[in-house]
């Protein structure tokens, strides 16, 4: 199930169904309130957000549904007509999982829902992985330092994930983007090292195991020198 909050009727009608004939089953909301109101604490399989909504903006809803347990690793795409690159790193930083401008065609927007939910599902079947003195677990989703839990947003989650995943290997900042945000940026863009950087503090000095390749990008330390 799908549920796409978008308060523009025709486009709501078209997305809705190009999804149903792509083989989704589809429910379209108006505002934030009526999802609420409709749907409650219901799961879908994927959330479909226009950011320039009556009432509650798309920003909003993401934000209640990172910081709701049962629901934060529900996978999200935002839908907006702004295309600066200021609200691109504003979605995908608030723990969006991909960002589509409008205007944009349905084989787009379907790509980018497979992918989205091939990712998803990827991240599921993954093993729990331990270096050092760092646990991650796919399946409790949770982050542990030296037996303590570490309390991660959901993007910082994703990242160390992949980081411990290819323990010694140095990853670019442009395969960390399109890996973990699902997205790359023209031009400089400094989300990665702002996530590193809080990611490293949370850990403590566990941190110190993501280096700095200077230049290039960073590598996860598994094994104490």
């Amino acid at each position: 199930m799908i549920y796409l909050v978008e308060d523009d009727p025709s486009i709501r009608k078209l997305v809705s169904y190009a999804l149903k004939g792509a083989g989704y089953d589809v429910e379209s909301f108006e505002s934030g309130e009526e999802m609420t109101s409709k749907a409650g604490k219901a799961k879908p399989e994927l959330y479909l957000l226009d950011i320039m909504l009556p009432g509650m903006s798309g920003l909003e809803i993401l934000s209640e549904i990172r910081n709701d347990p049962s629901l934060r690793d529900i996978p999200v795409i935002m839908l907006t007509a702004k295309g600066t690159e200021y609200d691109k790193v504003l979605g995908l930083d608030s723990g969006a999982d991909d960002y589509i401008a409008k205007p944009f065609g349905m084989m787009e927007l379907l790509s980018r829902i497979k992918a989205v939910l091939r990712r998803s599902e990827r991240q599921k079947q993954k093993d729990d992985i331990t270096w050092g003195g760092i646990s991650i677990s796919s399946t409790s989703h949770t982050v542990r330092v030296n037996g303590v839990k570490a309390e991660l947003t959901l993007k910082e989650f994703n990242l160390l994930f992949y980081l411990m995943e290819n323990e010694g290997i140095v990853l670019d900042r442009d395969s960390i983007l399109n890996t973990v945000w699902g997205y790359s940026f023209d031009g400089e863009n400094r989300t990665v090292d702002v996530h590193i950087r809080h990611l490293r503090e949370k850990l403590g000095d566990e941190g110190q195991r993501i280096e700095t390749v200077k230049g290039v990008g960073y590598r996860f330390r598994g094994h104490d020198e």
